[in-house]
């Protein structure tokens, strides 16, 4: 029956199923270490833990300290601010040398100052000036959950008037302003939703131009990284590798080269380029580890999946052609498979991603490779050859399959359980009707409609709680390169699981529906004066909102969150039943499961838990004709509170419990009696309800069920010490029914 029971405590969305799993694989080269990574070094020889980082400390006499960082990263000071405009901000940040393995001299943040300042502030300033203000900005933008759209607006306008510069007069002004650039795509996506899409847009061509200069050499930070190739004697190819490690650049996971490598398992990306003709000018690449720049309107992501951005910019002179081939790992987690995927760039003049050009293939080792190809004639005035460049963006849009953990068929044990309760309520009903003359018509309509709904409620979910339609976990790559709707791939309703959800959705909600009319009514009889018991009008109110309440329940859910196309928003996929868990696999309160069932289920729950409270004090008050035997009545008064906490499935709200234990041995203890109590409440009704009444009205059948009495007698016997000859001593007893002989 263990199955049966737990499948009832998934209704209750006690263990929310998610669609993520720690998927831990040895990597070779790469070393774990607690709370940090050390990740891919020099492919030849390697690296250790002890030089990827700066050891956590205080800088030179400055009196700041800061954490342990890795090398070629700005690092936030443990002091904030205390007051102003900035309290709680970081008052100084350091860079992690690489060289060294120390951290610079720190940068000190005016804590008066804020980004509207800055902004309004930046043109015409000195160097230094400019110097000061690239630091303050990154040490602003070091806490991205506490931006505001606004705050990445002006840090997007000033980190686009930094780098657009001419001249760089200062490399610190480049450094601040990347790791600036790379903070801000730590931010949530829900905050660039607001941003302005001119800022963003402006903001990645600068840093495409930024790229073919000097400064940009070897600029790297966590989520943003700026690579320069110098070309030399006609280069005509050009190799960028990122190679597998933690979740962030870092400058030792990127490798430029002129040499072709084959793609392997070690690699993220990798970036292929192919000049028509040999060229000696540089080549720059710029790496977003998100898409957060680049806001489409054609592909909507709802998962919580990682799309990286490279470009690839280059200075041409005359006409020629650029091919330029990548390949993207997908990822490995074993609950996720790739449904298909599209190899685009970034069009400005639409605003949106474009496949022009563009073609993919699959290869068997299961990662995406595309192929993108464009030509250049000589004064070309299409996008983005201002200046004579050629600028791209790339990406590979996936859509991902989610490998559902269907559940197991029914065994065999859980059948039998859940088929006795059903026998019983069967059982019940029609006795129930058979004896209603003797019972009057209100009682016997609640408890026949109880069994009714319940009855049919363990029916469907023995035969209807497992989805009968099970989707492979297989690739299904189109030939044709077309952008997905978004990177979550949907199924389109099929099968009868839908159809089922609802059935059981609605007679699940009429049981508990019917248990509160059962208590309303108990509660009239306590109230009520007259020998008639409850009003007249009680039984056909009780029909109507018995049957009708559910049904509108039912109803709304269906027709807020049901779509043919999109059946998830309405039930799960893995069984037959309410939805309840959002894309990042959270429950969520605006899922079917929280408020068409879970509230109005605890509404009633509540109810009835009233009710009883109330039928309890009344009938446990002593009478004074009941004082010469109070132990007979007692006990009739405990069974009669157990028998109608039964009928009021008040055994639910261990469920309740479940759903805010965390501690191990309570959570299983509580499982278990959720289970067992719940799956036979159905045998538990027949026993309190027709049994008892079969055994109350035939006495004959109880004496046959009792053992037979033995009889066990005890005698007490004294015994009186008596002297005797020879000093013998005898005894005789006190009885005197005894012949007094020893």
């Amino acid at each position: 029956m263990m199955h049966c029971c737990l499948i009832l405590i998934f209704i209750l969305a006690v263990f929310g199923r998610g669609w993520s799993q720690n998927n831990t694989k040895k990597i070779i080269k790469t070393v774990i270490i607690y709370k940090y990574k050390c990740i891919y070094g020099n492919l030849t020889s390697g690296t250790s833990c002890n030089n990827s980082f700066c050891p956590e400390g205080t800088t030179n006499t400055s009196g700041f300290t800061f954490p342990r960082t890795f090398l070629g990263q700005f690092a936030s000071s443990k002091e904030l601010c205390k007051s102003g405009p900035n309290a709680g901000i970081p008052k100084a940040s350091a860079l992690c040398n690489i060289t060294t393995h120390v951290f610079n001299a720190p940068n000190i943040l005016d804590c008066t100052i804020t980004l509207d300042d800055i902004h309004a502030n930046i043109s015409g300033v000195s160097v230094e000036e400019k110097k000061s203000l690239a630091s303050n900005t990154q040490i602003l933008t070091s806490m991205p959950g506490l931006l505001t759209p606004l705050n990445i607006t002006n840090a997007v306008n000033i980190a686009n008037m930094l780098l657009s510069s001419e001249t760089l007069e200062s490399t610190d002004i480049a450094v601040s302003t990347v790791a600036t650039v790379s903070q801000l795509l730590s931010a949530s996506a829900e905050k660039f939703s607001h941003v302005s899409r001119d800022a963003l847009s402006n903001l990645t061509q600068t840093l495409q131009n930024f790229s073919l200069r000097e400064e940009s050499n070897n600029l790297v930070q966590p989520n943003l990284a700026v690579q320069s190739f110098k070309g030399k004697n006609g280069t005509q190819q050009v190799q960028l590798t990122l190679f597998k490690g933690n979740d962030t650049f870092t400058p030792r996971r990127i490798k430029l080269d002129s040499n072709m490598t084959h793609f392997s398992s070690e690699v993220d990306i990798q970036m292929n380029i192919t000049f028509s003709k040999g060229m000696d000018k540089d080549v720059g690449f710029v790496l977003y580890d998100s898409d957060l720049f680049f806001p489409s309107q054609s592909f909507k992501p709802s998962l919580n999946t990682k799309r990286r951005v490279f470009s690839a910019n280059l200075f041409k002179n005359g006409s020629g052609t650029m091919e330029v081939q990548f390949s993207v790992t997908p990822s490995h987690d074993p609950t996720m498979s790739l449904n298909d995927f599209a190899c685009v760039f970034w069009s400005y003049s639409e605003k949106d991603w474009s496949t022009k050009g563009c073609t993919k293939t699959k290869s068997f080792s299961g990662h995406t490779q595309c192929s993108c190809r464009f030509e250049h004639e000589e004064n070309q005035h299409e996008e983005n050859f201002e200046n004579n460049n050629l600028n791209k963006n790339f990406a590979v849009l996936m859509s991902i399959n989610i490998n559902f953990q269907y559940s197991e068929e029914l065994h065999w044990i859980s059948i039998a359980g859940c088929t006795l309760s059903i026998l019983g309520l069967a059982v019940t009903a029609v006795y129930q009707i058979a004896t209603r003359k003797s019972r009057g018509c209100s009682p016997t309509l609640l408890l026949v409609n109880i069994c009714l709904s319940m009855m049919i409620f363990y029916l469907l979910f023995i035969f209807g709680i497992n989805n009968p339609v099970v989707h492979a976990k297989v690739s299904k790559v189109a030939a044709e390169n077309r952008i997905p709707v978004s990177d979550y791939h949907r199924y389109s309703d099929e099968g009868p699981c839908t159809a089922f959800t609802a059935l059981i959705h609605y007679f699940l909600l009429a049981t508990f529906t019917w248990n509160t009319l059962y208590g309303i009514n108990v509660f009239l009889i306590f109230k009520t004066t007259t020998i008639s018991g409850t009003p007249p009008w009680f039984p056909k109110v009780s029909i109507a909102v018995g049957w009708g309440f559910p049904a509108i329940i039912v109803g709304l859910s269906l027709g807020f969150t049901y779509r043919v196309d999109d059946p998830l928003g309405y039930r799960q996929e893995e069984f037959c039943w309410l939805a309840f868990l959002d894309p990042k696999h959270n429950f969520s309160l605006r899922k079917p499961m929280f408020w068409a069932f879970l509230l109005p289920l605890g509404i009633m729950l509540f109810s009835n838990m009233a009710i009883l409270l109330h039928f309890s004090l009344n009938i446990c008050k002593t009478k004074p004709n009941l004082n010469s035997s109070r132990q007979t009545p007692l006990k009739k008064k405990i069974l009669s509170s157990f028998s109608l906490a039964v009928m009021l499935s008040l055994m639910w709200f261990t469920g309740y419990i479940l759903l805010f234990t965390h501690e191990p041995t309570l959570h299983c203890t509580l499982s278990i009696v959720f289970c067992v109590c719940n799956t036979t409440q159905g045998i538990q009704i027949f026993i309190l309800f027709t049994l008892r009444s079969v055994i109350k009205s035939y006495p004959a059948i109880l004496k046959a069920m009792n053992a037979p009495n033995i009889g066990i007698h005890r005698k007490v016997v004294l015994l009186w010490k008596v002297k005797a000859k020879e000093n013998n001593e005898t005894y005789r007893p006190t009885d005197p029914d005894s012949t007094g002989k020893p």
